[in-house]
């Protein structure tokens, strides 16, 4: 396919996706207008085309969305019973496993991510709101062991209306992560999707229309100095859940402390696979490609650091660079693409940038590093980039890329490559390859991040917990844990006296 079947054919899926479709920001259960001129552009970054523009919400927009969520709250919301939230979770779930395809599309032609990744994802989504669907009717209080003269015990209420951010490179799982708990704990949402891939929040959002009340679900579309700012800094959201880059993230908490709004932060990291040298090297050379080359490495727990014991370094190599050719870069609504284009120019320009730093600290190029692939030079291309003989020193090996870029370093001793791995100011994620039982939970006990894999990358399961450490973030998306964080606990006294007749 050359370059104009490439665009003919976006063309035509846009065109078949947005015609008939309108997308606007979602307040108090239908379509909203800002008053605001102002507007966002989205583009397909396959073929650097527009696909729609959306008028941007301003503070003026973000309050009527919050009194839209706590009219809401206030009027059935915070009054319905656990069983009914988790029956119309579970209603909205069956209707977006119903949409399934066209939520995949839209997702693809707004990021670039390949459709099999995307169409995952969407039941990534799907799956995750019926996680939380099935706990809802776990919430529960606690009865406290007092004297005969005091009856005491503790209820699990919502905070009221929550403030919620999701990025661009996961737009309807990010927004499922969100959501889901929020809604089975009770409380009505605010939620500002990420500027450059608003469009399946708010379809998800329209979706909801005929079964949550109106004002329970809020997407509020924008950029982050406003509709972003407007809503981290509002009185009236009482919790804050943000998932983005670290440096936001401590405006975002700073912000919300000005009001003491609790937050959860899900920020970047660099993590590392610590490959031992009882490794099945070609499991694990595949599991590294995969954490590296998934979603284009736009992926916060990537896999971007291999650090390799000595022994087994070139047949790693070997095994890594072979999966490595396994990734077919490509049109991203090609069922073969496993590799698509980065999602923003902002992004792409990025990592091209750190490419170039890379071949300027000297590390050996091994693979990548050159223009994209013939045909593809409108998108933001970057193919898979591999960089040896590095040492935490480097900037390539400190900072997050967040592109398809991968580090490998050496390592002599256990200990050596542990510190290696923790010598990094982030912590979500870590890798382990190992054939040793042992050494697999000594090295899972000693990484200092939220999530640790075996021998593989993935998978993500919304029973489990998902956070980082250190400056990773705080709190966690997923589990129990994270509905735990929309709950805030009231302890109630409740005083005896001898009974009389």
């Amino acid at each position: 396919m050359d370059d104009s079947d490439l665009l003919a054919a976006h063309r035509d899926e846009i065109e078949a996706l947005t015609a008939s479709r309108e997308f606007a920001p979602w307040i108090d259960g239908g379509h909203y207008s800002p008053e605001t001129e102002n507007s966002v552009r989205t583009v397909d970054p396959a073929v650097n085309h527009p696909i729609v523009s959306i008028r941007a919400c301003n503070a003026e927009d973000v309050d009527s969305a919050v009194d839209a969520a706590w009219d809401a709250f206030d009027g059935t919301w915070s009054s319905t019973a656990p069983a009914e939230r988790a029956a119309k979770i579970r209603e909205w779930a069956d209707l977006l496993r119903e949409h399934e395809s066209e939520l995949a599309r839209l997702e693809c032609i707004d990021t670039g991510k390949p459709i099999s990744q995307a169409r995952g994802e969407v039941r990534g989504a799907v799956d995750t709101l019926e996680y939380y669907a099935g706990i809802c009717r776990s919430i529960e209080g606690d009865q406290i062991t007092t004297g005969d003269d005091l009856h005491a015990y503790t209820r699990r209420e919502p905070f009221g209306v929550v403030g919620q951010i999701i990025p661009w490179n996961f737009p309807l799982w990010s927004f499922a992560w969100k959501v889901g708990p929020a809604l089975a704990a009770g409380n009505a949402t605010v939620l500002k999707p990420a500027v450059d891939a608003p469009l399946t929040p708010l379809r998800a959002a329209q979706l909801s229309a005929e079964t949550f009340p109106d004002g329970v679900i809020n997407v509020v579309p924008g950029t982050g100095s406003e509709a972003g700012s407007a809503l981290t800094d509002h009185d009236g959201v009482r919790k804050v859940s943000f998932t983005g880059s670290r440096d936001v993230g401590e405006l975002v908490m700073k912000s919300a402390a000005a009001n003491v709004a609790p937050v959860t932060l899900e920020l970047g990291s660099k993590s590392p696979f610590v490959v031992f040298p009882d490794a099945d090297v070609e499991k694990v050379g595949q599991a590294v490609a995969d954490g590296i080359y998934y979603s284009s490495g736009e992926i916060c727990d990537a896999f971007s650091r291999a650090i390799v014991h000595e022994d087994v370094y070139e047949p790693f190599v070997d095994e890594f660079l072979g999966a490595t050719e396994g990734y077919t870069v490509g049109d991203p609504l090609s069922e073969e693409t496993t590799l698509g284009p980065l999602t923003t120019d902002e992004q792409y320009e990025s990592v091209r940038e750190y490419i170039e730093i890379g071949k300027e600290e000297e590390a050996t190029l091994l693979r990548g590093g050159s223009a994209p692939p013939s045909g593809f030079e409108d998108g933001w291309y970057v193919e898979p980039t591999v960089f040896s003989d590095v040492d935490n020193g480097m900037k390539i090996a400190r900072e997050e890329i967040f592109g398809p870029v991968q580090t490998i370093q050496t390592f002599s001793s256990y200990e050596e490559g542990i510190d290696l791995a923790n010598d990094t100011r982030f912590g979500l994620s870590a890798g382990i390859g190992t054939e040793d039982l042992s050494l697999a939970h000594s090295a899972a006990a000693d990484l200092q991040a939220g999530i640790v894999y075996v021998n593989d990358y993935g998978p993500i399961r919304p029973e489990a917990p998902y956070g980082g450490f250190k400056e990773s973030g705080i709190g966690n998306d997923l589990g129990k844990e994270s509905l735990d964080h929309y709950l805030q606990t009231k302890s109630v006294y409740m005083n005896l006296e001898e009974p009389t007749l």
